[in-house]
C-alpha cells in the first residue's frame, strides 16, 4: 500500500482479487454485500468500502495485531453501518448457520506468516464458503505458497462449487494464482464480460481488460 494513497490497489495479485468484478452485475454494487477471509493490509476492505461502495463490507481476521496495525497505520476506518471488521476465525464464521447466504462476494487471502500453504483449503471449508453466497454469488481465493498444490486446491473448490463454476487467472510473477468460482448462474459471454471490463478501467482505473485475458475456466482433476 502507499501511504499518500491509501485506497489504491498496488500489488498486482491484489488487483485479480477483485476479478470477480467481471462476474457480477455493476448496477448490482450498491447492494451487494461483500466478505473478506484475511485481512491482510485491509486493501481490499477499504477499496470494496470507500471506492466501490457497496452495501456491506466485512472482514474477518483472527489476529487482534494486524487489526491495530491496519487502524493505526494503513488508514483502516473504524466500523460503521457499512463496515464491519471482526476479530474471528474464518472457519468459524464460514461455519456459522446464522451466515448461509449472506454474502455476494467471498475473498479468501488466508496464509500465516510463513506463506507457505492456504490455513484453510480443505473441501468442508470451501463447502462453507458456498453455503455463505447467496446466488449470483462470487468467490476469489489466491493460491500461493511453496508447498501449496494448485492442483489439490483447486480441485477441492471445483467439488465443493460444483462442474463449470470455476476459472482462473494465469499465475503472477511472484507465483500467486487467483481462483473465481460462482454460484447459480452460468459464466456470462466473454461480450458481456469485455464490456464490463471497459466499464471497470473507466469507472474505477482497475486494469480489468488484462484479467479478461488472463482468464480461463479449467476442469481441476479429482484428488484421490
Amino acid at each position: 500500500m502507499r501511504v499518500s494513497k491509501p485506497l489504491k490497489l498496488e500489488l498486482e495479485y491484489i488487483q485479480r482479487m477483485m476479478s470477480w468484478l467481471l462476474l457480477r452485475d455493476l448496477f448490482a454494487l450498491p447492494d451487494t454485500r461483500c466478505v473478506q477471509l484475511g485481512l491482510g493490509a485491509a486493501a481490499i476492505t477499504k477499496h470494496c468500502h470507500a471506492v466501490l461502495r457497496v452495501a456491506s463490507t466485512t472482514a474477518v481476521e483472527i489476529n487482534p495485531t494486524v487489526i491495530g496495525v491496519c487502524r493505526n497505520w494503513f488508514n483502516l476506518p473504524d466500523n460503521d453501518e457499512r463496515l464491519n471488521v471482526l476479530q474471528l476465525d474464518a472457519a468459524k464464521y464460514v461455519a456459522n448457520a446464522d451466515h448461509i447466504a449472506s454474502a455476494d462476494v467471498l475473498c479468501v487471502d488466508l496464509y500465516d506468516q510463513e506463506a507457505a500453504s492456504p490455513v484453510l483449503d480443505d473441501e468442508a471449508f470451501y463447502r462453507d464458503c458456498w453455503r455463505l453466497l447467496d446466488d449470483g454469488g462470487v468467490m476469489s481465493v489466491n493460491l500461493f505458497g511453496r508447498d501449496a498444490s494448485f492442483a489439490t486446491s483447486s480441485a477441492r473448490i471445483a467439488a465443493a462449487f460444483g462442474p463449470g463454476r470455476t476459472a482462473m487467472l494465469k499465475p503472477t510473477r511472484e507465483g500467486n494464482t487467483i481462483v473465481l468460482a460462482w454460484k447459480g448462474f452460468d459464466l456470462p459471454s466473454r461480450e458481456i464480460l469485455a464490456e464490463r471490463a471497459e466499464t471497470l478501467q473507466n469507472r474505477f482505473e482497475l486494469p480489468a481488460g488484462k484479467w479478461l485475458k488472463l482468464l480461463s475456466t479449467f476442469t481441476p482433476r479429482p484428488t484421490t
